[in-house]
């Protein structure tokens, strides 16, 4: 390695893995490589560790999903044969096992969610800072990685060029720098760009798990009202993209909440290509026989009334005029004025309340990217990288995202401790074989 002989005259600061980014992946594999035995240097260009931890679940931080192992790939549409190596080997209940071992004290909500018991995301961070810190791993913070350093033949890697030219070497680098979520949490490309200087390929790149924009005027009418136990149904041209229950949100520009995060997980190359059709069912609970019937008994009960007094015991306020609208009703019409076809034209769009999907929003809303490093260029037992020995990549920059509910950390954790553990032994610091 003539570059790195060059570069060892220029410094005198080697080390054995050096970790970019201090995120979920970078400090769990910063701690299982130290652990293995190697001496690890993790560098962070913000002002501290794990800022994108600290606002995860509103600031709980939902950091894994304790279902079954073999349910957790049922929440991952990209790639999820990829990770079966590295979870199986480090899954929810380990991840779990993991932080209660280390001090953190944890609880299971409403669709196995798996929080700090504390219900603060400060937690997670600190546990991981302390034990990083136990296992003498050096943590230098405000320090941006310019390049990758590579052998001459390109095909080895040897360490880092820091902004401003300083050189560290390295036997093994492990990139976890994070995607182009939340770029205010530091999350600017940089893995992306290191993948692409080395020869790697970095499919399209959209953001996911985000609000979706919609055409109709009338849902700005709606904004801030939150809907709970509905359906969402989103259409591409030829199929069912997405049917779930659960909870949303109208805002001024679209759909947001739970249900709709979930939905843009599984429409990334539908929506790419053209606009998408949706549906909302306002009343699952209520097959259309049995709306109709409770629509009548509202006009039993509201018959001298206007239609648009007569509906509020049925629908949240803000929704009645819309309702009615799309129904093509006079909403001053007295409900013993109401015809069958009417009441036919209210239950159509109760039970399919409809939109036009025609955008995701941004980076700046979204809690993870879709799209990243080819997994075919990664081992998916090690992470490390098929093309260039001694590099590896772990978390949100590679190709692989899931759905709401703690699943995206998880293959933080992961693919963050699978990346650790190879390096070290990589480095030929694996001194404890178990651990790996």
């Amino acid at each position: 390695m003539g570059e790195q002989r060059a570069m060892m005259k220029q410094t005198d600061q080697t080390t054995d893995v050096i970790v970019i980014g201090a995120g979920a992946a970078g400090m769990m594999a910063a701690c299982q490589a130290a652990l293995c035995g190697a001496r690890v240097l993790l560098l962070e260009k913000n002002e501290k560790a794990g800022k994108k931890i600290y606002i995860t679940g509103k600031g709980r931080c939902n950091f894994t999903n304790a279902c079954e192992t073999e349910d957790f790939f049922e929440n991952v549409p990209q790639n999820a044969s990829f990770l079966y190596s590295s979870v199986y080997s480090f899954d929810p209940h380990a991840v779990i096992e993991w932080f209660e071992a280390h001090g953190v004290r944890t609880k299971i909500e409403r669709g196995l969610r798996a929080f700090p018991q504390s219900d603060h995301a400060s937690d997670i961070t600190r546990c991981l800072e302390k034990e990083m810190r136990r296992l003498g791993v050096e943590i230098r913070l405000n320090t941006e990685v310019e390049k990758l350093l590579l052998s001459d033949s390109l095909n080895e890697v040897g360490g880092v060029c820091l902004k401003g030219g300083a050189r560290l070497l390295s036997r093994c680098v492990i990139v976890a720098a994070g995607g182009l979520s939340y770029p205010s949490t530091g999350s600017t490309g940089d893995g992306y760009r290191f993948a692409r200087e080395t020869g790697h390929t970095v499919g399209r790149l959209s953001p996911s798990l985000v609000p979706f924009e919609v055409q109709e005027e009338d849902i700005r009418k709606l904004q801030g009202l939150s809907l709970k136990n509905v359906v969402f149904t989103v259409y591409g041209r030829k199929q069912k993209l997405f049917r779930e229950m659960g909870e949303m949100m109208f805002t001024h520009f679209g759909v947001t909440g739970p249900l709709v995060l979930s939905a843009s997980a599984r429409v990334q190359d539908a929506i790419a290509a053209s606009s998408l059709q949706a549906q909302i069912d306002l009343k699952p609970a209520l097959p259309q026989e049995k709306l109709d019937a409770r629509i009548l008994r509202e006009f039993d009960s509201n018959r001298n009334r206007s239609l648009r007094n007569a509906l509020r015991g049925l629908y949240p306020s803000t929704l009645v005029p819309v309702i009615i609208e799309r129904a093509g009703i006079d909403p001053e019409k007295p409900v013993h004025d109401v015809t069958a076809a009417e009441r036919k034209a209210l239950i159509l769009h109760t039970k399919q309340f409809a939109l036009t999907i025609t955008a995701l929003r941004g980076f700046g809303e979204a809690v993870i990217t879709h799209g990243g490093v080819s997994v075919r260029q990664i081992d998916p037992g090690t992470m490390e990288s098929k093309l260039v020995q001694g590099l590896f990549f772990a978390g949100e920059v590679l190709d692989v995202d899931a759905l709401t509910g703690g699943f995206n950390l998880q293959i933080a954790w992961s693919t963050g401790h699978a990346a650790g553990a190879a390096a070290a032994e990589r480095a030929g610091r694996c001194s404890s074989p178990p651990c790996c």
